[in-house]
């Protein structure tokens, strides 16, 4: 059996594999931050600490190369992902048996090196999809991406935060391992097609390919898009866990939200942004998608000035809305990517694009966070909202 043949096969893999790599993402991103504030940890230091562990996803593309560079009928992408599924496994090991207490650098560095091999994984998976599903079918295959990640997300982000009391944050890592584990078993099963072109693999013709894709203003608008156009809800996606308890909402309601309500609404929307993505013209839908989070996010934003003692379920509905948005421009974005990158950068170029959504993240999360802590919440979801708008017009340069 060969999942590629089959379109079911190719979107299960797909999900399998994002959930591998959503399930410690939905950790470091929703679980950490909300047990770091209940402990009293500043926010400030929050977010620059979840900002370190988004760096391998940033520099990713320092040794994308090598995947495209090694990517032979003997080394495909399987021993890539394969290797990469192993070394996530191994440096989260260590966790199931070391105390958080007193031991928060050393979660960091195990943490860290995991993002590394995490980020690996992701730059194979890409490049795999981009070298073996025909652009129609894209959008709709990233989002069963989203949904795996965000099933990873929903289970080890946010219901983490309501069975860590019940079975301990250990137990939690150790079936985050086990999952991810389990994911290796379908390896086996994954047959690449072979390689027409046998040049691909040497350094000269790569050398060749990616001078003359980086020439190009295409690829230049592109990283820029990628660089700003989530700003507004990168703000959010880091500080709703901070933002929630601050308005004073407990630990197991925001387990709850993140692990249902946040889930469901962007699997929901990153499945309708995919296959509306590939029925319509692909820069409209991300232009529409991107503008209905901004304007909910806006409303968030004016809202916590005017009315700042809103309720719980007040916010968790609005930001429910902010996520649905973000699901369905999240997956049409990512196929526009797919859809400009050479297939021969497979990795190199894709990994390039998604570096630079999560240098977004990055950079936004650390300077929402100071924002915030000095001002306000509204202050810093307002500003990032106008970032995004301005991305557009990197957007309207990008040929299709």
């Amino acid at each position: 059996m060969n999942f590629l043949e089959h379109k079911t096969g190719r979107e299960f893999i797909a999900f399998a594999f994002y959930f591998a790599e959503g399930a410690p993402i939905g950790f470091i991103w929703w679980a950490m931050p909300t047990l770091l504030r209940q402990s009293g940890v500043e926010i400030n230091t929050i977010t620059t600490f979840t900002a370190i562990l988004t760096l391998p996803w940033v520099f990713k593309f320092l040794w994308a190369p090598l995947v495209d560079i090694f990517h032979t009928s003997r080394i495909g992408y399987t021993k890539w992902i394969g290797w990469s599924q192993l070394f996530m496994c191994l440096t989260l090991l260590p966790l199931v048996f070391i105390p958080l207490a007193g031991n928060i650098l050393w979660w960091g560095i195990l943490l860290l090196l995991h993002s590394f091999f995490a980020a690996t994984q992701d730059v194979s998976v890409d490049a795999l999809v981009i070298n073996v599903v025909a652009n129609r079918e894209k959008g709709r295959l990233n989002g069963f991406m989203q949904a795996g990640m965000l099933t990873g997300r929903s289970i080890f982000g946010g219901a983490a935060l309501i069975f860590i009391p019940e079975i301990g944050l250990h137990a939690t890592i150790a079936f985050m391992i086990a999952f991810i584990a389990g994911t290796m078993l379908l390896l086996p099963f994954i047959k690449e097609p072979d390689l027409i072109d046998i040049e691909k693999s040497k350094l000269s013709t790569f050398k060749n390919n990616l001078v003359g894709t980086f020439r190009t203003k295409q690829t230049w608008y592109t990283i820029a898009f990628a660089l700003t156009s989530a700003a507004a809800f990168e703000a959010v996606g880091g500080m709703s866990g901070s933002f929630l308890t601050d308005k004073h909402v407990n630990m197991q309601s925001i387990g709850f939200f993140f692990g249902v309500p946040v889930v469901v609404a962007m699997l929901l929307g990153g499945l309708a942004g995919g296959f509306l993505s590939d029925k319509m013209n692909r820069k409209k839908s991300v232009t529409f998608f991107l503008l209905g989070f901004v304007l909910l996010i806006a409303a968030v934003s004016i809202l916590g000035i005017v009315y700042p003692e809103g309720s719980g379920f007040v916010w968790m509905t609005m930001f429910a809305g902010i996520y649905f948005f973000t699901g369905m421009f999240t997956t049409s974005s990512y196929a526009l990517f797919m859809d400009v990158t050479n297939p021969k950068l497979g990795a190199t170029e894709f990994s390039t694009f998604m570096a630079a959504t999560n240098a977004c993240e990055a950079w936004v999360v650390w300077s929402a966070g100071i924002m915030a802590a000095s001002q306000n919440y509204s202050a810093a979801f307002l500003t990032m909202c106008g970032v995004s708008l301005i991305s557009l017009l990197f957007l309207r340069k990008i040929k299709d």
